[in-house]
């Protein structure tokens, strides 16, 4: 599918128990919905791939090799590859489009 909607993307997400939903895979990119509940703890580990967040919604930081970010709707955040890094302090629930490049291996 060449398209998709946040809304439907987000239900879908909804309906599993899990928080990152993988929705486009091709060898050279791969994307997903990564859903983080208030207070919640993010325990992701640095990957192989380039990443880029994009903040739909929610309030949170990211810790990005040592440094904090604000995680807020319309940042763009990069995380370059093998760099560790972890959201945190989830004031509201944090909701993102997770941007692999290549495809998360």
């Amino acid at each position: 599918m060449p398209a998709f909607a946040i809304s439907e993307l987000m239900a879908q997400q909804a309906q599993t128990d899990e928080r990152y939903l993988e929705f486009l895979r091709v060898p050279a990119l791969s994307m997903g919905l990564y859903v983080l509940p208030v207070g919640s703890v993010d325990e992701q580990r640095p990957h192989q791939e380039d990443e880029v967040y994009y903040v739909i919604r929610g309030r949170a930081q990211i810790n990005i090799a040592g440094q904090d970010y604000l995680a807020e709707p319309g940042r763009i955040i990069f995380v370059a590859a093998q760099v560790p890094h972890h959201f945190h302090a989830i004031s509201e629930e944090l909701a993102v489009l997770v941007f692999f490049a290549p495809a998360e291996s």
